[in-house]
């Protein structure tokens, strides 16, 4: 009896160990050029590992997040990886996933469910992200700036924090404020449409920056501001986050300003998470695993977009 207790107990432990992991993982979509390496990191650290990846694009729709892991539930797969759209509307699905003992770990953009439903959040400091900006901006215009926003989608917590630390980074200057802000959902299609919108509504030469949530609607607000005759960069300063390559040719070319990175890289720290979880060594782990960047500007600009096309 003993000795089928252990081999009983062996094969248990080789089903993580000898055959492949197999983790379902629901993206938010594609909408940036940030989104798509995120995404291809994620598939080519799955194959490196041996990993097999489900992966599922929800095309920037939570119903079919949702759908897809309720997927990898029914398949039984042994972990489950979201990158999800908006933070509200998630505790049912991951119940159903605690109840099926499948290890959640949300990556990127935040959730408002209990944390006792999943792992780990393994992301960037969105606060800060928004705040470094504003900190810039402020020292480079002396903290006299009136400003428009290209907000990211509503209810994402990327547009939600970055939102508010570049706030609180302005709001200790009297001289400085936001004069338009609207939603372009990411987008550098829906970026160049907002921005036209806002140089029609306000005197272009009463703008003195765009501050966007993220480097596509930034690139699609440069069009914009060139079209209208004006200088991105110089007449009017454009500030953003990600670092994808694209936004340093634009640095490098002087038509933006300043970004802060966001890494794309979370392949490797997810599927640690994931792997430490199957062998029974996850009680260690902490709720957020952060991954915020630097300030990258003008200077560097051309020897960063060099290097980032290389990867």
């Amino acid at each position: 009896m003993k000795f089928k207790v252990l081999f009983a107990a062996g094969l248990l432990a080789l089903s993580h160990s000898a055959l492949a992991i197999t983790v379902g993982f629901s993206q938010v979509g594609s909408e940036s050029g940030w989104r798509t390496a995120f995404s291809e990191d994620m598939k080519a650290e799955a194959q490196k590992r041996g990993i097999d990846l489900k992966f599922s694009d929800g095309q920037q729709k939570q119903e079919n997040q949702i759908r897809a892991v309720r997927g990898f539930i029914a398949q039984g797969v042994d972990a489950i990886i979201i990158a999800p759209v908006v933070e509200t509307g998630w505790t049912p699905v991951l119940r159903e996933a605690k109840r099926a003992h499948i290890p959640v770990i949300i990556l990127d953009r935040n959730i408002k469910a209990s944390n006792n439903l999943y792992v780990t959040r393994i992301a960037s400091n969105f606060e800060e992200e928004g705040e470094k900006v504003g900190n810039w901006l402020m020292k480079k215009t002396g903290g006299k700036c009136n400003i428009v926003e290209l907000q990211g989608t509503v209810g994402a917590t990327a547009a939600i924090d970055r939102a508010k630390g570049f706030r609180e980074a302005i709001a200790k200057y009297p001289g400085a404020k936001i004069i338009r802000s609207q939603t372009a959902d990411f987008t550098r299609a829906k970026g160049k449409e907002v921005m036209e919108s806002f140089l029609k509504a306000e005197d272009p030469k009463q703008i003195c920056a765009l501050f966007s949530h993220n480097d596509e609607m930034a690139l699609g607000a440069i069009q914009a501001i060139k079209e209208a005759g004006l200088k991105p960069g110089k007449d009017l300063l454009v500030v953003s986050v990600d670092g994808v390559p694209d936004y340093f040719k634009a640095m490098a070319d002087g038509d933006a300003n300043i970004t802060v990175e966001l890494n794309p890289h979370l392949g490797a720290p997810a599927y640690d998470v994931v792997e430490k979880v199957l062998k029974g060594e996850g009680k260690d782990i902490p709720k957020l695993i952060s991954t915020t960047g630097d300030v990258f500007g003008q200077d560097t600009a051309a020897a960063e977009y060099a290097k980032r096309r290389q990867q």
